[in-house]
């Protein structure tokens, strides 16, 4: 499965973690919305669709099944963040 295309929208709120949030399709036929870019203590990762559960946690929706699909799509998503960071400038 091949990612297509990846669209951020940067969030314009200056204080939070919570720094964009990406739309990632899959072979042009399938689309994950929703995935947000935090700002970690270690630089920013991603962070899948999830949905609070009436206990109050929260669960993904779509995740990756293994750790180099997860990498992979950590890395599509963060270049193209640090692209429209640039192009905000």
């Amino acid at each position: 499965m091949n990612i297509t295309e990846v669209r951020v929208r940067l969030i314009k709120k200056e204080e939070g973690k919570l720094k964009a949030v990406a739309s990632v399709t899959f072979d042009d036929c399938f689309v994950v919305h929703d995935v947000k870019i935090i700002e970690g203590s270690e630089g920013c990762f991603i962070a899948m669709p999830s949905k609070r559960t009436p206990e109050g946690e929260y669960k993904d929706i779509v995740h990756p099944l293994n750790t180099e699909t997860r990498e992979q799509l950590a890395k599509c998503v963060l270049e193209e963040y640090e692209k429209a960071l640039a192009a905000n400038v």
